[in-house]
Parts: structure tokens; sequence; C-alpha cells
């Protein structure tokens, strides 16, 4: 999450205040905002949470956002988020708002996503369960970390933001949405 604020600062060098958008109810939330906190503070970037329990709430969080002046939005990944990764993305590009997310946020409008592929998590574990199935005793199993994640960056929302996608960070993408 805090590689997610460090990648808005390279899209939008100007962001002096940042909203994460949580779901409460997620344990996560935690260490993911202290992580974002330390990078906000070492960026020179306010912070600010937005909480989102549920599709009801999507427009008010949008309207106090908006309010409260902000420049840019993270996006955690947590199931009611991504569940309304649509109306997420369109909301923030109708706000004029860029964002970054997690993979699939990009591919529903988002300006850019960097983050793990569920996907591929999905199948690694599908691995492991096969392997105890199978009789391997589940302490004889490494415990893997993920190795990969992404960067993908969407031109078609950036030119609707009216920005300019430095080279270098293009350059750095694994997957670019025309």
């Amino acid at each position: 999450m805090a590689k997610r604020l460090e990648l808005l600062k390279e899209l939008v060098p100007t962001m002096r205040q940042a909203a994460v958008l949580l779901n409460p109810d997620n344990a996560a939330n935690g260490p993911v905002r202290q992580a974002m906190e330390m990078t906000a503070r070492a960026m020179n970037v306010g912070l600010h949470a937005f909480e989102l329990r549920g599709s009801g709430e999507i427009e008010s969080v949008f309207a106090t956002m908006v309010d409260g002046k902000i420049d840019a939005l993270v996006v955690h990944d947590d199931q009611v988020l991504i569940g309304n990764a649509k109306a997420i993305a369109t909301l923030a590009a109708k706000q004029n708002l860029p964002s970054c997310g997690f993979l699939e946020f990009a591919t529903a409008g988002g300006l850019s996503a960097y983050g793990v592929n569920f996907v591929e998590l999905c199948r690694r574990a599908a691995y492991f369960v096969d392997r105890i199935l199978k009789g391997t005793t589940p302490s004889e199993l490494p415990v893997e970390q993920p190795t990969k994640f992404p960067l993908v960056i969407n031109l078609k929302t950036a030119r609707e933001l009216g920005i300019a996608i430095p080279p270098m960070l293009l350059a750095r993408a694994d997957e670019v949405i025309e």
C-alpha cells in the first residue's frame, strides 16, 4: 500500500494531500496505515483515511474526499472495495482523482494498480491443498511470500485526467491498458 502512494507521487508530483480508502472492518488496516503514514511523512504528503463498509456509502465518502481537497486516492485490498472497484474507479475519475489500487482496479478504470495477483495466489493455495490431500504434513510445507508485484497503468484514464505518464514509469509497467 505504501508503494501505491509512492507511485501516485510519481504520477502526480504536485500531490500534497492523499486519501486512503479502507474498510474499517478489515483487521489488516493497522499495519497498512502505519506503513502509509511513514511513507507519507517521508514524502511530505498529508494522508487522510476514509472508511467504506459497503456500496451504499461510496458517494458520500467521495463527497467528503472532495471537500477535504484530496489530490490522489489509494485503494486498499479488501473484498468490499474489490467488489465495488468499478464504482470507486468511476467516481475517482469523475472527481478528477488520480488513483492506485489492486490489479483489478486499473482494469475497472482506475489510473494505476500495484500489488499481488490474487488469482495466482489462489493457484498456489490449490497446489498446497493438493499436496496436503496427497499426504504431506502441513508443517513440512514451506511458507511462501509473493514475489511478483505487477504494475498496471491505465492510459485511457490518464488521458481523461490529463496526466502525462512519466516514460520511466511507463517502462516499468507490467501491463498498459490503452
